[in-house]
């Protein structure tokens, strides 16, 4: 049965030693009161320093999300500048609203968008078709080595990435050296791998009670990131260009990698025999998914492991697809929103990562984890309809704001998945799930920015109406097993009375 999200984050790092899940410690990387407990064997992989906070990974998690959020539009429109200079073409990018007639497009700058659009593709297909391989096979091999490993090395990765994106910068090289840079990053798995390393972590050190709490808390770290990033980076980028912003994501990417050197203990006791290079650490990952992992001992686990797989792949997908669009919704008619608006509706989603955080805390001393997560895709359903009639600013924002738990299904689909396999398979887990998200992400925005033109004529907010409808099938998922967990506990309480 599932246990009620009740545990408060608690401190200590009592490592090298075996416990039950339901008596292993919630603890973080700093502030060690038991150090002499800790065995000699341990000392080789323990930090130099221990850092004063109350907190683990958390602020790897929150360099690196701030790192990406920051570099992934200035480097789409770096790329729009360049094609532009290189074809001679010095015009805005304009567009009318209303009922006032529409300008004729430039030819020139079609052109211009059309190889903009073709190089981020590219960029982006060669560094996640790259690390699509190579992120399982860095997450299973976390779990034999450790994850600190997994926290510096894609770090180091995107540093790179960084700097070579700003020596084409200054020397104006071509677009190609950033194919380059993109497919080393992904060859140390990137962020997906960032990803994987620090639920896995998280998974390590909490227990069943308090592990949802502690993934939510990496969510509203995502979010706090991307908001701050969002801020800063337009902005920054029109008062100093585009060098400027690049050496503050090489630096945040530099102090991520040292955090994780420096203050971050290891989860588990490392193997000194473990091999990165073999084919065993893509078996694990198929074996989990094929069995049920070592844990799959019945079929129902392994069902249940699959479905909310696909829950969590539903989820992801709306979200990401639905992202795509609200842009593109707002600046046409009837709202016509400017660049203001626009950033005050941005600003309220990623809001949404805190109210989530704050409202799960709330319901977790009344309600069970699945619950929580059915009442936060209410949450979505209902924006998402309001969304899909929105006409007016006000219903746009009623909307942002009944996305209030926009975020809440997620860590708790992340936890249940984790309590399904056992301790050594946290690493295969969370990295497939992670190279998920990214084919989640090119899915959604594929699909919906496909399909949302063909919507004009008929209903401009009918992908909002799907994606409600969408949701509605892992609400049913989650709540189905919930009640199948219950009477399965009410029936072995009966059977033990």
């Amino acid at each position: 049965m599932d246990e009620r999200d009740t545990a408060a984050i608690l401190p200590g790092d009592v490592l090298g030693t075996t416990f039950n899940e339901e008596e292993k410690p919630t603890y973080g990387s700093c502030g060690s009161k038991d150090e002499e407990k800790v065995k000699k064997t341990t000392r080789s992989w323990r930090p130099p320093y221990t850092c004063p906070l109350p907190v683990s990974v958390e602020p790897v998690i929150f360099l690196s999300m701030f790192a990406i959020s920051l570099q992934s539009p200035l480097i789409t429109q770096y790329v729009w500048d360049r094609i532009s200079d290189d074809l001679g073409y010095n015009g805005s990018r304009r567009t009318r609203c209303g009922n006032t007639s529409v300008t004729t497009k430039d030819p020139l700058q079609q052109q211009v968008e059309t190889l903009t659009a073709h190089w981020s593709l590219y960029i982006s297909l060669g560094g996640f078709s790259v690390a699509l391989l190579v992120v399982p096979l860095l997450g299973s091999w976390s779990d034999l080595v450790g994850r600190r490993p997994v926290l510096i090395i894609p770090n180091i990765g995107m540093a790179v990435q960084a700097g070579i994106y700003l020596v084409v910068m200054y020397l104006k090289l071509p677009l190609v050296y950033f194919l380059a840079a993109r497919l080393l990053s992904g060859l140390t798995g990137e962020f997906s791998a960032v990803l994987a390393a620090c639920f896995s972590y998280v998974a390590d050190v909490s227990d069943r009670k308090s592990r949802t709490s502690r993934v939510a808390i990496l969510e509203a770290c995502l979010g706090l990131a991307g908001m701050l990033a969002s801020i800063i980076g337009g902005q920054w980028r029109k008062a100093q260009g585009y060098i400027n912003p690049f050496w503050l994501v090489l630096a945040t990417n530099l102090g991520a990698v040292l955090y994780s050197y420096l203050f971050v203990q290891e989860s588990i006791t490392p193997d000194p025999n473990a091999k990165l290079l073999t084919y065993r650490h893509h078996k694990n990952v198929w074996k989990l998914f094929s069995t049920g992992g070592i844990s799959g001992q019945t079929s129902a686990n392994r069902y249940k492991l699959w479905l909310y797989l696909l829950s969590l792949a539903l989820v992801v997908t709306v979200h990401f697809g639905s992202r795509e669009l609200f842009v593109l919704y707002e600046l046409s008619s009837p709202l016509c929103w400017g660049s203001t608006l626009i950033g005050y509706g941005a600003a309220a989603l990623q809001m949404a990562y805190l109210t989530s955080l704050m409202g799960l805390k709330l319901m977790k001393t009344c309600l069970k984890d699945s619950w929580i997560a059915v009442v936060g895709l209410v949450s979505n359903i209902s924006g998402m309809l309001v969304f899909s009639v929105a006409d007016t600013t006000v219903l746009m924002f009623v909307g942002y704001g009944l996305l209030f738990l926009f975020m809440a299904p997620l860590p708790v689909l992340r936890s249940k998945l984790s309590k399904l396999v056992a301790p050594s398979e946290q690493g295969a887990l969370f990295a497939t799930i992670a190279c998920m998200d990214s084919l989640c992400f090119l899915a959604g925005s594929g699909l919906f920015n496909s399909i949302y033109p063909l919507t004009l004529t008929f209903m401009k907010g009918f992908l909002f109406l799907c994606a409600a409808v969408l949701l509605v099938i892992p609400a049913g998922i989650i709540g189905c097993l919930q009640c199948f967990d219950q009477r399965k506990g009410h029936r072995d309480s009966v059977t033990f009375d």
